[in-house]
């Protein structure tokens, strides 16, 4: 696998895609903190590492509407990619779907959303947009 990162939202996004509550990701930390953010930021219902001999995996339990049965996350999309590193200054963090989305960076302080990046003035790589 080249890209773990597009990997691991891919396998969001076709689980909501076909109507999964439960997804299995190859667990990395990025992996772990980039799930750690959507949780905290209420796109996901709740995440468990769970520590196998060959493997350890993330259980993601995706979240839906009660009443329309919609997804959580409409898109999820990869920005930097190893072809093409995106890094932003805390002057230039992007808004997403003018504020209403989240874009999660890595940055020197670790793995984050957009606002909080700018709340502690820090700019990094733009790892994906969620909306």
């Amino acid at each position: 696998m080249t890209d773990p990162i597009s990997d691991f939202l891919t396998r969001i996004r076709n689980a909501y895609n076909a109507g999964h509550k439960i997804v299995d990701i190859p667990a990395s930390k990025l992996k772990l903190e980039m799930t750690r953010v959507l949780f905290e930021k209420g796109y996901i219902l709740s995440y468990k590492l769970v520590e196998e001999k060959p493997v350890s995996k993330i259980k993601i339990a995706l979240k839906y509407h009660p009443e329309s049965k919609l997804p959580a996350i409409k898109k999820i999309m990869r920005v930097s990619r190893p072809g093409l590193r995106q890094y932003r200054g805390v002057e230039n963090m992007p808004r997403v779907l003018n504020g209403l989305g989240i874009a999660i960076v890595s940055t020197s302080k670790g793995i984050m959303s957009d606002k909080e990046a700018k709340a502690q003035k820090v700019g990094g790589e733009i790892l994906c947009y969620v909306y």
